[in-house]
Order: C-alpha cells, then sequence, then structure tokens
C-alpha cells in the first residue's frame, strides 16, 4: 500500500549562510563546480537533500537556484567542513556564477527537501541522465559504508554493491565520472553520439542490467535523477520487474520552503482524489517511483 504523503521536511531547522567561493572550477563542457565552507548545512545533509543558492548583495537575479549537494568534505579531524555543489552554466544567474571569481560571497539556505531513503538492499543501481548525476555521488558512499551523513542514528552500509548508470548527449558533458569510479562504484558511461561508452539510451542499459540481475536471488534497488523523460522510462522498467525505485524531481523552484507553489508535481494518493500537487521542495525532492503521474 502507498505510504500518505505529508510535508515531514518543512525548512523550520534550515541554515541561511553567507560564504566565500573557495572554488569554482569547470569540470565538463559548461559544468562548473563549486565548493563553499558551510558547516551546519554539511554536518546535518543527508544524500539527497539541497540547497538554494543566490549571489550575496545583489538582486539580478532575485530568485535563488536549487542545487543538490553533490559533496561533502571534512577537516583533518573528520568534522564535515565543506560542501560541493556542480551546476550547468544556462541562465543568468549560473551564468553569473560561474563567472564569479573566487572569494564571491553567495548565500545559501538549507540542507532541504527529503533526501533518498536508505533502504537495504544487495544492490543499488543509481541512473543519471544530464546533470542528474549530482546527488549520486553522496547516496552511493553512504550505501557502500565509506561515509556518514546527517543524524548518527541514520544507518549506512546498506548496499554491499553500488552500480552507477550515466549518460549524456556527447563525452564532453559527462562530469565527474571520476568521482564516481573512485568512491567504488561500477560505472557504466553511454552518449547518444557514441563518443564515450556505449551508444545506448540510459533506460536501455538499465533495462538489460535488470534482465541480466532476475534470477539472482538479489533485492535491488533503483534511485534516478535526470530528465523527466529518461526517469519515466527508468520507472516503467522499474515497475514492470517490480523493483523499488526512487526519483528524484527537478521541477524549477523559486522559494525552496513551500512558499510559492512553483514546484509541484502530480502525486498519486490514497483517497477520493486519486491524485494532488505536492511541492517537490517540501514533500520531495525524492519520491517513490510509482507515486508519480508521468
Amino acid at each position: 500500500m502507498m505510504a500518505k504523503l505529508h510535508a515531514d521536511h518543512y525548512a523550520d531547522s534550515m541554515h541561511q549562510i553567507d560564504t566565500p567561493l573557495k572554488r569554482n572550477d569547470q569540470i565538463g563542457e559548461g559544468t562548473f563546480l563549486i565548493r563553499v565552507a558551510a558547516e551546519p548545512l554539511a554536518r546535518t545533509l543527508v544524500p539527497g537533500q539541497f540547497v538554494m543558492i543566490r549571489l550575496s548583495g545583489t538582486n539580478a537575479p532575485l530568485i535563488g537556484r536549487a542545487l543538490a549537494v553533490y559533496d561533502v568534505i571534512s577537516d583533518e579531524s573528520g568534522v564535515p567542513k565543506w560542501i560541493d555543489l556542480v551546476y550547468l552554466k544556462k541562465g543568468t544567474f549560473t551564468t553569473a556564477l560561474a563567472e564569479s571569481p573566487l572569494d564571491t560571497h553567495v548565500t545559501l539556505w538549507g540542507p532541504l527537501g527529503n533526501g533518498f531513503a536508505n533502504r537495504a538492499c544487495d544492490r543499488l543501481i543509481m541512473v543519471a541522465g544530464g546533470i542528474g548525476q549530482t546527488p549520486m555521488l553522496l547516496l552511493g558512499r553512504e550505501a557502500l559504508g565509506t561515509q556518514n551523513f546527517g543524524d548518527e542514528d541514520r544507518a549506512n552500509g546498506w548496499s554491499p554493491v553500488v552500480e552507477f548508470i550515466y549518460g549524456a548527449r556527447r563525452a564532453s558533458l559527462l562530469a565527474g565520472v571520476s568521482d564516481f569510479e573512485q568512491a567504488g562504484f561500477r560505472v557504466t558511461l553511454c552518449t547518444d553520439d557514441g563518443s564515450q561508452g556505449q551508444q545506448r539510451l540510459v533506460p536501455d542499459i538499465l533495462c538489460e542490467r535488470l534482465e541480466e540481475l532476475k534470477d539472482s536471488g538479489e533485492s535491488i534497488r533503483v534511485v534516478t535523477c535526470g530528465p523527466e523523460i529518461m526517469m519515466e522510462k527508468v520507472a516503467e522498467a522499474c515497475q514492470a520487474t517490480g523493483v523499488d525505485c526512487q526519483v528524484s524531481m527537478e521541477t524549477p523552484m523559486a522559494c525552496g520552503i513551500g512558499i510559492c507553489f512553483s514546484c509541484v508535481a502530480q502525486v498519486r494518493q490514497d483517497g477520493p482524489e486519486e491524485w494532488d500537487y505536492k511541492r517537490t521542495c517540501v514533500e520531495g525532492p525524492i519520491f517513490d517511483a510509482d507515486q508519480i503521474c508521468w
């Protein structure tokens, strides 16, 4: 039976931080990584959560942007101190951010959203397309037990095997591949033009992999983030094979804290109404795939 949805993740305990850029490096075609000191966020966030970010001291652009937390970096004593965010240079804000020198101040508020569930399984398969790789690094590390996040009671080491299927239009758009390889994941790459990895679509590779594993006796979980059509196909493949699947929705956000209702998605629910609009910032951005009205 589908769990009832409710907004457990209002931003009551979020932190707002004004902090300078310590990295702002290009890591792929139009793709950049920034690092900022944000200890209160780094100590409390869990994989799949996000922050809102804007340039400090300016109202152009006025509205912040939602970015998933890509990495958490600790100091020599093991205290989480910094977070990395990965973004695609595309619009007014991200263009201004890409052109910002080090020590430019940005304002962050978060951590926001619910994060991925840490349900135990024998094999976690993470599926990403485009810029959808951004929430996956932390989740895979937590699953393998190589990094802890958030509350001390949150389990880690809940999947002995982690696979990562990652696709983009061309090789130059694949960003951070070495990070996923160094984390110990089994990485499968694909590109539309065949310039790196297999010349296939991400959902097709997943379907083949699920077929290969269907008689293995393993419990399998899939998590996915990327273009909505890709996530829909991934969700369909998992539903057809009875595999647990969670999606990270990338609906555009303006506030990130549930006020503006700009980030709603159609979500199935129990009751007389078969579906309702849910705000991805406070009731997501992570949903069980079978809840989404694609």
